[in-house]
């Protein structure tokens, strides 16, 4: 039976505010507060609170038969649960239903699994935490930003436990396979991949309300009719895209949503399915491996990291920040890790491109990639001062480490000296306890005999004292 699997990506960029050379030393905040809170607020407004509503009232029409998956980085509900809690809320009302998946994704949304294995397992393992602790599930499929994948990147997502992955169906890389199947990594066979159907997915999230497409207006039963078309031994076909496509890059106005509400019905009438990512991997075999020795993604025509590392502006940015990847990976402060979340955002480095998509790219307060890459670069330089003066840059990384270990044994000798101390402590006190109620329970016993030797005591005194009387008579 074919079967559809239905991905969303949730994700909100930090925007950086205009940080002159000047201010390095002097100011350590970089963000425009008020751009965050109205983007925030912007796109949960026209987007995923319509759109997660209507998730919902699918799957609850359905009777469980629509099943839909989300990922969402660790950055975007930091911002959700600050300015947008009402998202929070639709997203464990989805939750509640059973029909949704929530994947596993890198927390800051970067480009780490490109640069330093190390940070890369850290945020994945964060944000899985953070999913298991709001859902009450750990995820078993991953997602990496922007759907960035490899076979060294596969082999390092399987050794962390996950069973699927999913990726890019790109040209380059399939040939004249199709994406219709489930395939493994080449590294290691017990990772699935699902590849996403980039014709089906951009028809929705790109060209459905653009009046110059020759589709166009899209209904739901032509767009079945397709997926019904496709050669009947392709099992699934996956359409993925970010939420935001529906109410901001198609507006709501377009019917975007109402296409969406059909989709189930007609799907039902031709015998397809919805499914999750991990029923896809659990139930479908894979057919072959998938042989992708360069990291491809989901973004531009090339599908590939171009748009993030296609010049020397943003590789020099890219090895600059990843050159201290080591020493903010040992430290314990908060202010430093939290702006290393946001500083490896991977928009911050396609602000920096130079590259003509065809497609318009919103720079926010840039003016041009040139601009965006001086500011990004003096926000660094003061973050690199920060990290420098708790990790000084003369003492290379193994000293480092090996430093670090020392005083990290040190502290763990120290904690269980403290924990033997307690342990005695709490001993001690048991025993003067158990001491205190023994001599309790002795003045118990002891005084009524006491108390019955003075009272026969007292009747001999006053024989003693009459027989006075008597003599003096």
């Amino acid at each position: 039976m074919r079967t559809i699997c239905l991905y969303f990506e949730i994700h909100q960029i930090i925007h950086l505010k205009r940080y002159r050379f000047f201010d390095i030393g002097t100011n350590h905040y970089y963000y425009d507060d008020y751009a965050n809170e109205y983007s925030i607020n912007e796109v949960a407004e026209r987007s995923y609170i319509p759109a997660l509503s209507t998730l919902i009232e699918m799957a609850k029409n359905s009777g469980g038969a629509f099943k839909v998956a989300l990922s969402i980085s660790g950055v975007a509900l930091e911002q959700l649960e600050i300015h947008a809690p009402a998202v929070i809320d639709l997203l464990h009302q989805l939750n509640d239903t059973g029909c949704c998946e929530f994947l596993a994704e890198p927390y800051s949304h970067g480009l780490s699994s490109l640069a330093n294995e190390d940070c890369f397992k850290e945020e994945v393992k964060r944000q899985s935490a953070k999913m298991k602790q709001m859902f009450g599930k750990a995820p078993k499929v991953f997602r990496n930003s922007s759907l960035i994948y490899s076979d060294e990147i596969g082999g390092l997502v399987a050794s962390m436990g996950f069973k699927g992955m999913l990726t890019e169906g790109a040209k380059h890389i399939l040939g004249w396979k199709s994406p219709h199947y489930v395939y493994h990594c080449s590294y290691n066979q017990n990772l699935k991949l699902l590849l996403r159907d980039f014709k089906l997915s951009d028809d929705i999230s790109l060209r459905f309300s653009n009046s110059e497409w020759n589709e166009y207006p899209l209904f739901a039963d032509k767009y079945i009719g397709w997926i019904d078309a496709l050669p009947q031994e392709e099992q699934v076909i996956n359409i993925f895209m970010e939420l935001s496509a529906l109410g901001m890059s198609q507006p709501l106005s377009s019917n975007i949503l109402e296409f969406l509400k059909a989709l189930p019905a007609c799907a039902k009438d031709k015998g397809i399915t919805f499914s999750t990512p991990t029923e896809v991997i659990t139930k479908l075999k894979s057919v072959s491996q998938l042989d992708v020795p360069y990291p491809m993604s989901w973004v531009d025509e090339e599908r590939d990291t171009s748009c993030w590392l296609g010049n020397c502006m943003q590789r020099e940015a890219f090895n600059k920040l990843y050159s201290i990847a080591e020493r903010v990976h040992l430290s314990d402060d908060r202010r430093i890790k939290q702006d290393w979340d946001y500083l490896q955002a991977s928009n911050n480095f396609r602000f920096m491109t130079t590259k003509n998509s065809g497609i318009r790219l919103n720079r926010g307060i840039y003016e041009s990639p040139y601009d965006a890459f001086t500011n990004y670069m003096n926000i660094l330089g003061d973050f690199i001062k920060r990290v420098e003066s708790l990790y000084p840059m003369d003492i290379d990384n193994e000293e480092l480490n090996a430093l670090l270990t020392t005083i990290k044994n040190q502290g763990d000798e120290i904690d269980e000296l403290h924990k033997e101390v307690e342990k005695l402590q709490a001993k001690l006190e048991k025993e003067k306890t158990a001491e205190a109620k023994v001599k309790a329970a002795a003045a118990k016993v002891k005084t009524p005999a006491a108390t019955k030797k003075t009272a026969e005591k007292k009747p001999a005194a006053k024989k003693a004292t009459t027989t006075k009387k008597e003599t003096a008579k």
